[in-house]
């Protein structure tokens, strides 16, 4: 049985990661065992799994990503827990848990519904969005909790709009995401199965309620079609399965991505108050900033591979079967790549972060979140002459999202 050296760090506890990224654990699991074993042990509620390796330097967690050949998305799906295998092939319809060749065929489905003239057309109404949100904020006073007040509904209004949701349903895509992304945390009401024990959020009886939802839209926008992912998606060959999927894969990673890095760049910038001058007086490009907020604020900490074959990484002999997991948050932060990477620097160039993934399965949507966060900035700029914090904030307890639930700020008048 494998064994992790005993004076190696933890990063697989979701509870390690509560108080923000534990950065000075990933730089020693970089400096001295860039691919680590890491035991799953039990924890909240959740039962103890097989353990896996944990690639912590970028250039490794590249490699990882681009050889979809050595490093299956689609034997054990991407996430670090293992699915019940009951499950399995149901989790593995969707595009995130799938390898090429089917998975090219249904990204090409679906990157003609994400056309950039349709984002584009967006932008205005994203704009309008953030500024009447920023604008509501600072008429109560400035002093917000900006996650509440600004950010969830901004990335969640967009979301909706974007896939042609009717206003009256967006909660319950809210309480959909809510289920998927927080189920680590213990704020969060778990959902319990028949035996007492936390139920699986990706399970098929957890998604049914979605999946109804997702069929009874598509059928909608095929008789009354507009200009929205929906209407683009349900008008393909999809098969209904993959439909379903589709709709599940947009709801959560559209609306947590956004909703993940616009407060974790705020709360960045807050902790950088000379960078966030030179955002704020236009000495830097919005475009730039953002990819350097994502860069020290990544929306997703890891991603799941599982190896296809007997390899080898880093020196390090990887077994066919084993877990193989990346951290993006610690490829970012990787020194071999990006000098001084715990500064802040928003006019950085190169900046060849991993928050979007690498490979086959980069982000979908990047372009739709990088022009989401670029507006949020730039009307942040117009809006308000600075922003500070007024408390510490509230991190979502997972090993997964790098969520931010409670960010307390004063919004300065301009």
């Amino acid at each position: 049985m494998k064994q992790p050296p005993p004076d190696l760090p933890d990063v697989f506890d979701p509870r390690v990661h509560a108080a923000g990224p534990p950065h000075d654990a990933f730089r020693t699991l970089r400096d001295r065992a860039p691919v680590a074993w890491q035991e799953e042990r039990a924890v909240l509620g959740w039962p103890a799994g097989p353990g896996f390796w944990a690639v912590t330097r970028h250039a490794d967690v590249v490699r990882v990503l681009k050889d979809a050949g050595t490093y299956s998305s689609w034997l054990g799906a991407t996430q670090i827990r293992d699915p019940d295998p009951a499950d399995l092939p149901f989790i593995r319809r969707m595009m995130l848990n799938q390898d090429p060749p089917g998975h090219g065929r249904l990204r090409r489905l679906a990157s003609r519904a994400f056309t950039p003239g349709r984002i584009a057309r967006f932008e205005a109404t994203a704009r309008a969005r953030a500024r009447a949100l920023l604008a509501a904020a600072l008429e109560a006073g400035g002093e917000t909790d900006l996650v509440r007040a600004v950010t969830d509904d901004y990335a969640l209004l967009n979301l909706t709009d974007l896939l042609g949701v009717p206003a009256g349903d967006r909660g319950l895509l809210h309480a959909w995401t809510e289920r998927v992304i927080a189920y680590q945390d213990p704020d969060e009401s778990a959902v319990l199965g028949a035996d007492g024990k936390p139920a699986d959020p990706r399970s098929p009886a957890m998604l049914a309620e979605m999946f109804g939802y997702a069929q009874e839209l598509a059928a909608h926008k095929r008789e009354h079609p507009a200009d929205d992912l929906m209407t683009a998606l349900a008008t393909t060959e999809l098969a209904d399965a993959e439909l379903e999927m589709f709709f599940f894969l947009l709801t959560v990673a559209g609306n947590d991505t956004v909703r993940a890095a616009a407060p974790g760049g705020v709360l960045a910038l807050c902790g950088h108050p000379d960078e966030q001058r030179r955002l704020l007086r236009g000495e830097v490009g919005a475009d730039t900033a953002v990819d350097e907020l994502l860069r020290v604020h990544p929306p997703v900490l890891s991603f799941r591979r599982t190896a296809a074959r007997d390899t080898e990484l880093a020196g390090v002999r990887i077994a066919e079967g084993d877990k193989v997991v990346v951290f993006h948050v610690s490829a970012n932060h990787d020194e071999r790549v990006f000098p001084d990477p715990h500064r802040i620097d928003l006019a950085r160039r190169p900046n060849p972060h991993v928050s979007f993934g690498d490979g086959p399965h980069v982000c979908l949507g990047a372009h739709f979140a990088r022009l989401q966060l670029r507006v949020f900035h730039e009307e942040l700029r117009e809006a308000c002459g600075g922003v500070e914090l007024t408390g510490p904030p509230r991190r979502l307890v997972s090993n997964f999202v790098n969520g931010v639930k409670s960010l307390p700020v004063r919004l300065r008048e301009p």
